[in-house]
């Protein structure tokens, strides 16, 4: 058995499509951390099976999840703003099948401001996101950026996720920005000691990183601007850490 898994919260614009994109699958979960908007009734609506629990991180949001499905053999975790396609569908159907691997990451096309990336980072960006559910966890200690920790061995998928990433400027900006606070407090707590110059070191670093290890330049424009805003977040992060050293060097 074979359930998809859509964490929620204030999704009413994304929600029906992306249980659109997964009715070949035996079940489909929306398991959402009380949104106030629509995502409920319109998941309702499409007559999934709906639970909520309260969001604590995402780790363990997706640990709960997998706890809430226990007659599922695979879970497929899918964000809203995602879609499967046909390809992909047809590809986990015989994986799932033929397959001894416990896992399966899954590339993304990530569609960021309307373009579609293809350097940068954001491709082929695979995500651990096919799991067998008796053989997976997530790391409680991982509040973002969450990782499943397999017991078993994982493969690897070629037909793509579609993510429609970030459609704004401010979207953009203000989920960035609350990776560089997480980020920052993971530095202070390896006890990270920042020199004056580390800021911006670590923007020229990230910024070649990006643009030219990752083959940003593919992307003409839209790269050189991920590039630039992704160096600049690098950036605040080292001097948020610095700042806090600073002030505990003064104290």
């Amino acid at each position: 058995m074979l359930t998809a898994i859509i964490l929620t919260r204030n999704e009413s614009h994304q929600i029906t499509a992306c249980i659109e994109s997964l009715r070949w699958v035996d079940e489909i979960l929306v398991f959402d951390s009380y949104s106030k908007d629509d995502t409920i009734a319109l998941a309702r609506q499409a007559g999934v099976k709906v639970m909520q629990h309260p969001f604590k991180n995402y780790s363990a949001q997706r640990n709960a999840a997998l706890k809430a499905v226990p007659d599922a053999d695979w879970v497929f975790f899918v964000d809203a703003d995602e879609r499967a396609t046909p390809a992909l569908a047809a590809e986990i159907a015989q994986t799932i099948n033929t397959c001894a691997e416990v896992g399966w990451w899954i590339p993304r096309h990530n569609y960021i401001f309307g373009h579609r990336m293809r350097g940068a980072g954001w491709w082929p960006d695979y995500q651990l996101r096919l799991l067998h559910r008796e053989h997976a966890h997530y790391d409680p200690a991982r509040a973002v950026h969450e990782e499943a920790i397999l017991d078993g061995a994982s493969g690897y998928l070629k037909n793509p996720l579609i993510h429609y990433n970030y459609e704004t400027l401010a979207q953009f900006h203000a989920k960035q920005r609350k990776y560089t606070d997480y980020d920052a407090q993971v530095l202070l707590a390896k006890g990270t000691q920042p020199h004056v110059y580390t800021p911006y070191t670590q923007f020229f670093r990230h910024f070649w990183w990006r643009w030219v290890s990752l083959a940003g330049w593919r992307d003409g424009g839209y790269g050189l601007l991920l590039s630039l805003l992704m160096a600049y977040y690098e950036l605040l992060k080292y001097q948020q850490v610095r700042q806090v050293r600073r002030r505990e060097h003064e104290a």
